[in-house]
């Protein structure tokens, strides 16, 4: 029997397809169905663990055949690999268009300030997983930095590159500020997944992301102290 979180997701899952399709090239059937399969994957991994979650397990609730499941996905890992590139827009909200807005609301926005709590335990359920079996499959934590965290930091760099050439900020570096910039804000999250740390929730989290990208923004020295500093690079 359906839980009630995995219904919600499923529900979830599914606006997220229909708003995905609103103003955008019509997806191909196979393009869908690979995303359905993804979104049940997801939902399985997190509910099973991925050790228990079996191929047979994923083709059976999507009521497809094996040979289906594997001509869109060669293995149980190339679903992991697609479950943390569907999610990566959880956690910076990239590509977008922020170009209206002030350094900081853009920002805040890319890093998902105003996160519902339903979404934010989603993503941690994910961390959780790969920090628990990693042990006995070294590749998640591959996955997750090649295609989770690293692939984060090049649209974010992107982003930072394209503010330098409008003027914006000033930087010798989009890649190195980058890294900054996310290891500020979401270096606590890694830590909290082993227990180690308290990632602030709901309100105390938008303030920890705003004032990580303030200090990013603006330093620590007093304004008249960086003034005299002018002419050199700030990042």
């Amino acid at each position: 029997m359906e839980t009630r979180p995995e219904k919600a997701l499923r529900k979830r899952d599914a606006a997220e397809l229909t708003q995905r399709g609103r103003g955008r090239p019509k997806t191909t059937p196979e393009e869908t169905q690979r995303a359905a399969i993804v979104a049940m994957a997801r939902r399985l991994f997190l509910g099973k663990g991925y050790g228990s979650t079996t191929t047979d397990d994923i083709a059976a609730q999507c009521r497809i055949s094996k040979q289906t499941l594997y001509r869109l996905f060669p293995g149980k890992a190339a679903l992991f690999t697609a479950v943390i590139e569907a999610h990566r827009q959880h956690w910076l909200d990239l590509p977008g268009d922020y170009a209206d807005l002030p350094l900081e609301e853009a920002l805040a926005r890319i890093f998902r300030a105003d996160i519902s709590p339903e979404m934010d335990e989603e993503r941690m359920g994910l961390i959780r997983l790969v920090v628990a079996e990693t042990g006995h499959f070294p590749e998640l934590g591959e996955i997750l930095r090649q295609y989770g965290a690293e692939a984060a930091r090049d649209v974010l760099a992107d982003w930072l590159e394209a503010q330098s050439a409008r003027g914006r900020v000033v930087l010798d570096d989009a890649a190195s500020a980058a890294r900054m910039l996310m290891d500020m804000v979401l270096g606590a999250i890694i830590v909290k997944s082993t227990g180690d740390l308290t990632w602030p929730g709901g309100q105390d989290r938008a303030t920890h992301i705003r004032r990580c990208i303030a200090v990013f923004l603006n330093g620590v020295r007093p304004r008249d102290e960086c003034q005299g500093n002018r002419g050199g690079k700030v990042i």
